[in-house]
């Protein structure tokens, strides 16, 4: 079967089990999962959707999300759509008589739905992370490119190969860095409820040449001062000060008035203020994260590597992206992210351990082993949430896993040989090709390799001698039908899931 029509059977195959095009209000996708909004969640036939081969697993969070790994998302999400489409312009006009309900008491109706489906994650501290990640992950795809372009020229300048490719390659592999700050502004205004063009033209202040020119606090400004957390706080004042004038201006002048006054007020504070305060701000972060590795080694890389998968369990860990990102600017990597790929590392032994330990539980064993490929390759979903956090202690042992690659990682650093990676997303052998460090290529990929097999051995020596109880073992080490559930954002309910078992997206796991 051809690619594309692969593409839309699966496709084809997902659209009915979520209640057909009619129900469907809104169709994205991130790295790994198809997001949907649904006007009505009942609809959803969970059990024939995890059925579906291409699917990994599903969680219901904000939307409803179904897993389908990196690369699958991306070629079965047009055709979706373009079934959505198709359905929905075909679908014939509702008949009076068979509709019961009012306008109004549909849309009081569906607005009650949602916001009970909101309700357990709608804390503010939750819902701002939630923000900061819709900014930062777009822009995965450009940094992933881009980062493994500069990396095939570090190469081939290292070798002193195609002297006249390597200019042009790095060209490509700066151009997206020299201007992220405007694509974090145009996100951010688009996040914030702004108009995303002003949100961008006021970010792309930060980066223009000709700021080298003013001074601020005593100083000169230097073009790009500030970063990405500078475009972020210009953006959302932006936002702030367009929706002030779209209350106050007239109408008859807010076309004029308003972007006007949007770019001049928050350009100036940006100019005279944010620019210096993130500036300050970007560099504490670099030289902490420098200063923590370099004198904490092997005792941060523990705490990191083995603390990451409970973040990940409570949504924390979309804080840690705009730091990725803001070292990536001021260093071209970030020493944060190999660290934390180790808990995923972690996990890979702990699966391998418990399929081992359950010889008998055929639905397990079948999830581990369909599970393991994606989790070498730094997708962890499945094994996470269809292995080791429902059985319990073994998604312990997989911290502890991850708490010693990390420990590996973080010694060589404290010995001075820093392993980064230019792009965030990727992690465990797909980190390979996004590897930079500060002692060439070799070295540092040599270190990496090293964590990630601390990291499996570690985890599964712990899973297999500490990991199972003898209540636990005598309950789960008997054959068993496969048996799959839904996972909310609290977490799963079942253990034995096949291939099909619910995830929640780890970002670097």
């Amino acid at each position: 079967m051809a690619t594309e029509d692969k593409n839309r059977a699966t496709a084809a195959a997902i659209l009915p089990l979520v209640g057909g095009a009619a129900n469907v209000s809104s169709v994205v996708h991130c790295m790994t999962r198809l997001r949907l909004g649904l006007h009505d969640r009942s609809l959803v036939q969970d059990e024939a959707l995890k059925a579906v081969p291409a699917v990994m697993g599903v969680v219901e969070d904000d939307t409803y999300q179904i897993v389908l790994g990196p690369g699958t998302v991306a070629r079965v999400t047009p055709e979706f759509e373009k079934l959505v489409k198709e359905g929905q312009e075909s679908a014939p006009a509702p008949d009076p008589a068979a509709t019961p309900l009012t306008a109004e008491e549909l849309a009081t109706q569906g607005a009650e739905m949602k916001a009970a489906r909101k309700a357990k994650n709608a804390t503010p501290f939750k819902l701002f992370l939630r923000k900061i990640a819709n900014i930062f992950v777009p822009l995965i795809p450009a940094l992933i490119g881009c980062g493994i372009i500069a990396g095939l020229n570090g190469l081939l300048v290292n070798l002193e190969w195609l002297p006249s490719v390597t200019p042009a390659l790095a060209a490509m592999a700066s151009g997206f860095m020299a201007l992220i700050a405007v694509f974090v502004g145009y996100n951010t205004a688009k996040e914030f409820g702004g108009t995303p063009i002003l949100g961008g033209a006021v970010a792309a202040i930060i980066v223009f040449p000709g700021v080298a020119n003013i001074e601020a606090f005593g100083q000169k400004l230097s073009p790009g001062q500030g970063g990405v957390l500078g475009a972020l706080g210009a953006a959302v004042l932006a936002v702030y000060v367009e929706k002030w004038c779209r209350r106050w201006v007239p109408e008859a002048l807010d076309v004029l008035v308003t972007p006007t006054l949007t770019v001049l007020v928050s350009g100036l504070v940006t100019i005279f203020g944010l620019m210096y305060v993130a500036g300050e701000v970007s560099t504490a972060i670099g030289t902490f994260a420098d200063w923590l590795l370099s004198n904490g080694g092997a005792g941060a890389g523990l705490v990191l590597g083995g603390f990451f998968l409970p973040l990940v369990m409570l949504g924390l860990h979309q804080a840690l992206i705009p730091i990725h990102t803001t070292l990536i600017e001021q260093q071209g990597y970030t020493v944060l992210l190999p660290i934390l790929a180790m808990a995923g590392a972690g996990q890979v032994g702990a699966a391998i351990a418990v399929f081992f330990r359950l010889p008998r539980n055929e639905s397990i064993r079948r999830t581990i082993k369909s599970a393991l490929p994606a989790g070498f390759l730094g997708v962890g979903e499945p094994l996470i949430y269809g292995v080791s956090l429902p059985l319990g202690r073994p998604f312990i042992t997989a911290c502890v896993g991850g708490a010693f690659g990390g420990a590996f990682v973080g010694f060589f650093n404290q010995l001075g040989d820093a392993v980064g990676s230019t792009a965030i997303g990727p992690s465990g052998w797909a980190l390979f090709p996004l590897l930079d460090g500060n002692h060439g290529l070799g070295a540092t990929i040599a270190i990496y390799a090293g964590g990630l097999v601390v990291g499996y051995l570690a985890g599964f020596v712990a899973t297999y001698f500490f990991g199972f109880s003898k209540d636990l073992l005598a309950e789960f080490n008997v054959s068993q039908e496969p048996a799959a559930s839904t996972v909310t954002a609290s977490g799963p309910a079942t253990v034995g899931a096949g291939p099909e078992a619910p995830a929640k997206e780890p970002a670097g796991v």
